[in-house]
This record gives structure tokens, C-alpha cells and sequence, in this order.
């Protein structure tokens, strides 16, 4: 891993101002996946607005200079949440009987990956959350397997799977503490 470039860490509970931004880096992170429907710009952009009003939102985004280089977003999940009701096999109360925070995204421009900044924000994502749990899903076959391994090292566990839609792919449920 190269050194971390300098960058700028924002916070946004409203999705007004940084929506923009959101789309423009979301369209080059998932450039190669965009002609499939999960993946298109527009289909990111419903389930984004849904998320933005869901109870709990907050997104981080890493900026150089004015350019942003790398988001995450998630909001607050509770008991009972589609969220859970779609992850197989049905989880532990122990992560369910009081909120946890879905990381729902997170990207990095080509650019600055290998430089920490995925780290960063997600660490910054998490910094003053108040929920015990993270969960996130993955496609386990992103990056030939990468995606998947790099949440390992960051001490996500696999938890079950979950298909979200049916345009999506099966993607792996992991989980690990808030602190």
C-alpha cells in the first residue's frame, strides 16, 4: 500500500448537497458493471434516495481539493428491517435485538485505491455511530475475491447471504463490532 494522499473527510446526514458527488464517483467505481440493471447509474440513484430516508443516514466522503475520490453511506437498521428479513439464515438475535448500522456503499476511484482512503472513510463512518453492529454485504466474486478478503482484515465476519432484488447477485452478509 502506497501513502495515504491528502485528503479531506465530509460528513453528511442530508443528501441534498452531496448527491452529485455520490453519482459521479459511483459511475466510475462501477464503470465496467454499469450496462447491467442492479448496477446502473439510475437503479444506484432510486436505491440511494431510499436509503437518505431511512432513519440513522450519514455518508462520508474523501475529497482532494474539490474532487471527490471516495464515498460511504449506510443508515441505522432495526429489528425486523427487510435488511434482516432477507439475510439467510435468519440472524442471531444477538445482532438484531437493538439497531445496527448497514454500510450500504462504499467506492474509491481507481486513482487512490491502494492508498488507505477506503480505510479511512470507513473508519470515519463509523467514528461516532452509536449502533453495537455493522453489517454489509459483498459480492464475494468482486475483484476476484479481494473485496471479500480486504472486509476480512477489517474484522468482518461472514454472516449468511442475502439477494436484495432479483436483479442482484447473491451477495455474502458480514458483520463485526461498531468499535
Amino acid at each position: 500500500m502506497t501513502s495515504a494522499p491528502a485528503i479531506e473527510l465530509r460528513t453528511f446526514t442530508e443528501l441534498d448537497t452531496v448527491r452529485g458527488d455520490l453519482l459521479d464517483v459511483y459511475a466510475e467505481v462501477r464503470a465496467p458493471l454499469l450496462h447491467l440493471a442492479n448496477y446502473a447509474v439510475s437503479s444506484f440513484g432510486e436505491r440511494l434516495d431510499r436509503h437518505a430516508a431511512e432513519p440513522g443516514f450519514q455518508a462520508v466522503l474523501a475529497y482532494e481539493g474539490q474532487h471527490p475520490v471516495g464515498y460511504v453511506y449506510g443508515n441505522r437498521i432495526e429489528d425486523g428491517d427487510r435488511y434482516w428479513q432477507r439475510t439467510h439464515p435468519a440472524p442471531s438475535e444477538k445482532y438484531t435485538v437493538q439497531a445496527a448500522v448497514a454500510l450500504k456503499e462504499i467506492g474509491v476511484r481507481s486513482a487512490w485505491r491502494g492508498t488507505g482512503v477506503a480505510r479511512r472513510i470507513h473508519d470515519a463512518f463509523l467514528a461516532d455511530r452509536s449502533e453495537r453492529y455493522v453489517t454489509l454485504m459483498v459480492n464475494s466474486a468482486a475483484g476476484d475475491g479481494k473485496v471479500h478478503a480486504l472486509y476480512r482484515s477489517w474484522g468482518y465476519e461472514d454472516l449468511g447471504y442475502s439477494q436484495p432484488s432479483p436483479a442482484s447477485p447473491r451477495l455474502t452478509v458480514m458483520i463485526r463490532p461498531t468499535a
